[in-house]
């Protein structure tokens, strides 16, 4: 972190959707490798949505089922990925 003062913005939320932060004096600690590894992963995810969702979209047979699904999906995954981006930007000095 840049300041010890300042809250890590979780990949994740709390069960009530609000968001989760992480108040710790050392980038190093358990829950901010937890957390650094959810960001990874969540990435990775997105990126394997993405090109589902352009298959979907590429494919003219595939039913409105199909569509929805890959579009609930990367919707996910873009939520994802700005959380992501936000907690990082928020951590740049």
């Amino acid at each position: 972190m840049s300041a010890p003062e300042e809250l890590r913005l979780l990949p994740w939320t709390a069960p009530d959707g609000k968001p989760c932060y992480l108040s710790a004096d050392s980038d190093h600690s358990r829950l901010s490798r937890l957390a650094d590894d959810m960001e990874v992963a969540q990435l990775d995810s997105g990126e394997q949505v993405l090109a589902g969702a352009r298959a979907v979209l590429a494919d003219a047979k595939a039913g409105e089922r199909a569509v929805r699904f890959a579009l609930t999906r990367a919707v996910e995954s873009l939520g994802d990925a700005l959380r992501v981006a936000t907690s990082r930007g928020r951590r740049i000095p």
